[in-house]
């Protein structure tokens, strides 16, 4: 092992894996993570954060980059429940309450009555076919290079989308922007229920 690459891995505070992966989450406890509107809408359970209350969300707001991503590979095992909705938000920023302000979200949804499913870049670039079943634990990954945006669900890809010059958005959406910022995994309502586990991280 190189030397540098030593210094690192004994210095990170994360769990690094192999090929530059590195772990967001303990599946133990809520280190590094920071729950913005109703606490109680997060557990953990089976090495999973679980989401299933009033509307909430879990921000990484650990060592790694200093929580400030840009250009990133990020991967989460998910299972959801039927009837439920979820999502994983990026480019975001830590809110005390409320849907977050900044960044896309990437929707989790295989059976809401929204009709946005998992994958999806929600109000962007919405995908309109479930690509998992509920109950049932799937891969979603998120990858942002520049502008560029690519989705996948178990590796069968769900969006690849570059972000235009000067992108025109509705007021209600002007904060779907690429920018920078952290990870948010998102808590939407009481009758849903998402498990969320594995979270990892490839800086690019």
């Amino acid at each position: 092992m190189k030397i540098f690459a030593l210094i690192a891995l004994l210095a990170a505070p994360a769990a690094f894996a192999e090929d530059g992966w590195i772990s967001l989450f303990n599946g133990k406890d809520f280190t590094d993570w920071k729950v913005g509107g109703d606490q109680s809408t997060f557990t953990i359970k089976d090495g999973a954060l679980v989401a299933n209350g009033k509307v909430a969300h879990a921000f990484y707001v650990g060592p790694v980059q200093n929580h400030d991503f840009k250009n990133f590979e990020l991967k989460v095992d998910v299972m959801t429940y039927p009837v439920s909705n979820g999502g994983v938000y990026f480019h975001t920023e830590w809110q005390e309450k409320g849907w977050p302000n900044k960044g896309y979200e990437v929707q989790v949804n295989n059976s809401h009555a929204d009709t946005s499913r998992t994958g999806g870049l929600w109000g962007i670039k919405d995908n309109p076919i479930p690509p998992a079943k509920d109950r049932t634990w799937f891969t979603l990954s998120i990858t942002v290079q520049g502008k560029h945006v690519v989705t996948k669900v178990d590796d069968k890809l769900i969006v690849d989308y570059t972000e235009e010059d000067a992108p025109v958005r509705p007021p209600e959406l002007a904060h779907r922007l690429i920018s920078h910022g952290t990870f948010a995994l998102q808590g939407h309502d009481p009758k849903s229920e998402v498990h969320y586990r594995n979270v990892k991280v490839r800086p690019l």
